[in-house]
């Protein structure tokens, strides 16, 4: 029990080491073994910053005067503040290789380039434009529920990471995918299946309505990552450092739509 508590502790020490811009200023050891623990708290690290989201908004929208404007603009580089772009730094890569046209192997070699192209400028000057359209959008009909579903959405972009790090093969035999795919583990995707009914009761209790919303949310993650997958395997070869990043951006982008259209719709 204690070595599964340190596991987990130490697992999420790695993940906001890796994948936020919080100091964590400790050397943690970075065996398989802890791999396999920063893997599963992966969804678990998407509710913490899923937390941050809704206590930002939650004081911008009821304890400043801000336009809406304004909150949306702070919400927005909160998103980019937190995570320190290393995910949007993927997008870019990932962007510039997909959209060279070229084979797998120049496409690798592409995303390992350090210099910017055309299209990865392109590609995150509309994703960062879409995000802001979109949160703005959120925020101007954010309802009570609106703040406990906000969680919802990188809880399940980084449980996506998780997945394609526990099927997907990596691309290359170095690199931060190959690094994380070193925790892969029977035990991590019967743990995210846990993490997800879990989540499912917890919604039920406080309105069962919003259960809908969730199954949405859910099925939108899965047709998304299934596509998604594809492509990466077809014109990437496997997964690597930046296609993970590009999808997390991705994955979140729809499941952010998808909340604006729930809310349109007067589903939440």
């Amino acid at each position: 029990m204690l070595t599964s508590l340190r596991g987990m502790f130490i697992g999420m020490g790695i993940n906001l080491q890796f994948f936020t811009s919080i100091p964590l200023k400790k050397q943690l050891p970075m065996n398989r073994f802890y791999l396999s623990y920063a893997l599963r708290t992966f969804p678990l690290l998407g509710l913490l910053q899923g937390a941050v989201y809704t206590i930002v908004l939650f004081l911008l929208l009821y304890h400043t005067s801000f336009s809406d404007v304004m909150i949306t603009l702070c919400l927005w580089l909160v998103f980019i503040l937190l995570s320190g772009g290393i995910h949007l730094d993927g997008l870019i890569d990932a962007s510039d290789a997909y959209f060279s046209y070229q084979d797998v192997n120049k496409r690798l070699d592409i995303m390992q380039d350090p210099r910017v192209g055309a299209f990865g400028v392109l590609s995150v000057i509309v994703f960062l434009s879409v995000r802001f359209v979109i949160l703005y959008e959120l925020t101007t009909l954010a309802t009570a529920w609106t703040f406990p579903m906000i969680l919802l959405v990188p809880f399940l972009g980084k449980m996506l990471l998780g997945i394609y790090l526990q099927l997907l093969p990596a691309a290359r035999n170095h690199g931060m995918a190959h690094f994380f795919k070193q925790g892969s583990s029977r035990l991590n995707l019967p743990i995210y299946g846990f993490y997800v009914v879990m989540t499912g009761i917890v919604i039920a209790l406080l309105n069962v309505e919003l259960l809908l919303c969730y199954l949405i949310l859910i099925s939108s993650m899965v047709v998304f990552g299934y596509i998604n997958s594809g492509k990466i395997k077809k014109h990437f070869g496997g997964i690597s450092g930046d296609t993970l990043g590009a999808s997390s951006e991705g994955m979140e982008l729809v499941l952010w739509i998808v909340m604006w259209l729930l809310h349109s719709f007067a589903m939440v």
